[in-house]
């Protein structure tokens, strides 16, 4: 890559960045283009001409994330992890993601395009949990049960679970890990 296409992604990269820290701090609403293009060093213009506004930025900005988070869920997954490895994983990941991707879904309706992201996030979750847990499933389950097991696995895998056991919960991760292994253990009956 030549040095000014360097620059170039470095300035998308730092204006991306700067977004995503309002945004995990701010209620998308209250963002503005002027304070984006102040953290990230660049002008106003310059974040237009990039990004086409507030919503074209907020929108790539997810599109990294969930790119970040899918790669982060995948390299985890490597190499069949126990239930407790994928667990621990998963909190992890939750600790640092956790409250964004739940921000992002309670604020979806106000960007264009990003509720389709947000389902897209969604659609890999749910995925995520099938192909996590499918070794660890009874194989003889009828299709019914399975179904409502894989179900059961997203519900207790899902952000909103680990928010409740961390924040309403106050537990630690650690504490965190062991409830939904707790919850998780009954339903993978084939270990």
């Amino acid at each position: 890559m030549s040095a000014r296409a360097d620059s170039a992604e470095h300035t998308r990269e730092r204006i991306v960045d700067a977004m995503l820290a309002r945004f995990a701090a701010t209620p998308y609403e209250h963002i503005r283009l002027d304070d984006i293009a102040a953290d990230a060093g660049v002008t106003v213009q310059t974040v237009i001409r990039r990004f086409g506004g507030k919503p074209g930025l907020m929108t790539t900005v997810v599109e990294r994330e969930l790119g970040r988070i899918a790669a982060a869920r995948e390299a985890a997954a490597g190499d069949s992890p126990t239930p407790a490895e994928t667990v621990a994983a998963l909190v992890e990941h939750y600790e640092r993601y956790g409250d964004l991707i739940l921000k992002t879904y309670s604020e979806a309706p106000l960007v264009p395009g990003l509720s389709e992201l947000a389902a897209q996030g969604r659609e890999y979750h749910v995925d995520w949990c099938r192909r996590a847990f499918d070794a660890a499933l009874d194989p003889a389950l009828d299709g019914v049960t399975r179904r409502r097991r894989v179900a059961q696995i997203v519900a207790i895998c899902d952000a909103t679970t680990w928010r409740i056991l961390r924040a309403d919960g106050s537990l630690t991760p650690t504490e965190t890990e062991s409830a939904l292994l707790e919850l998780l253990l009954p339903l993978l009956a084939h270990l």
